[in-house]
């Protein structure tokens, strides 16, 4: 089988780790070509290009004639337009988080991968994480979920609030791990360095009676990714940071123990995640390009993706109610 054909549009700074992963993915023999990289920024895609030993491309359409697959890495607000153009030309289109602006834009593009027969996924990246995957089968029925985002300050994504920038990962996983849709949401959100909220706290409350809690930052003075899942037989934290994570189980069959004994602990049994190595976004890619020639479930479908962006506006929505009732005192 010939190796798959993948280019990547717009080589910002998540753009050109596309291209590295895509070009040590090759590297390795995964049955991949990174045939070359399109920037609005001719000087940055010749620098791109010249580090991961590809072609630039001076036109997307040019670069779209040459592909097979492509990763979208522009800004958010040009996803559909550069998605629909890949999907037309008979790409298979990852385009990163979030899938669009509004979830009229993701049925858009939806509805174009469904009419040009190519896959539509996105780049969820956080679904990959080995410290996701080796919490997954331990994580059941969960009653509360709680998770903090934190970030330094960076000058871009600007173009978005912290909601659709940061804690749209955590809505993703949250989603994923609660297997439904909220039915109430409320949420508070504050703009601090830009024009958008850099800071938010949500509450998703599901029809099953789980609760999450959700907290996302970029204008912290550390660096935090935390989730923790509270259930029936146990207490579940996972470190995405540092990809660890520990299992506190409560053995009901242990021996009773006096009040206020510390041997009342005895029955909870703590372990430690078995971890495996592996960088998130080049198991992300490899799952993709693999997914298109029929070897697994690929990356977050588009359909997860418009998922995600649905509860992002719902989110944001409570914010600015928040808001508003703010500045009506």
């Amino acid at each position: 089988m010939a190796p798959l054909r993948v280019g990547v549009w717009g080589v910002g700074v998540w753009g050109e780790k596309h291209a590295r992963v895509w070009r040590a993915l090759a590297d390795a023999g995964d049955e991949v070509t990174l045939v070359g990289v399109h920037d609005l920024r001719a000087d940055r895609a010749t620098e791109v290009a010249a580090r991961h030993r590809c072609r630039v491309f001076e036109t997307a359409d040019a670069m779209l004639r040459e592909i097979e697959a492509i990763s979208i890495t522009v800004p958010t607000v040009a996803h559909r337009t550069a998605a629909e153009a890949a999907l037309a030309a008979g790409a298979h289109v990852l385009v990163e988080k979030p899938l669009a602006v509004t979830t009229a834009e993701a049925d858009a593009m939806l509805a174009a991968a469904q009419r040009a027969g190519r896959e539509l996924q996105v780049g969820q990246v956080e679904r990959f994480n080995p410290a996701v995957a080796a919490a997954r089968p331990l994580v059941r029925a969960p009653k509360f979920i709680e998770s903090h985002r934190l970030a330094l300050f960076q000058p871009r994504s600007l173009d978005i609030d912290v909601v659709f920038d940061l804690m749209i990962h955590d809505i993703d996983l949250v989603l994923a791990f609660a297997g439904q849709t909220p039915e109430s949401v409320s949420a508070v959100g504050v703009a601090v360095l830009s024009n958008n909220e850099d800071i938010a706290n949500a509450r998703l409350e599901f029809p099953d009676g789980c609760v999450a809690n959700l907290t996302a930052s970029r204008v912290s003075q550390e660096r935090l990714r935390r989730i923790r899942f509270f259930q029936s037989d146990g207490y579940l934290s996972v470190d995405l940071f540092e990809r660890t994570g520990e299992f506190l189980r409560v053995d009901r069959n242990a021996a009773p123990a006096p009040e206020g004994s510390l041997a009342r602990l005895a029955g909870i049994q703590r372990s430690r995640l078995q971890v495996l190595d592996g960088e998130p976004l080049l198991l992300e890619l490899q799952a993709f390009s693999r997914s298109l020639r029929g070897c697994g479930a690929g990356a977050a479908s588009g359909r997860a993706g418009r998922d995600a962006l649905r509860v992002a506006e719902d989110v944001r929505a409570a914010m600015r109610r928040r808001t508003l009732q703010w500045t009506a005192r």
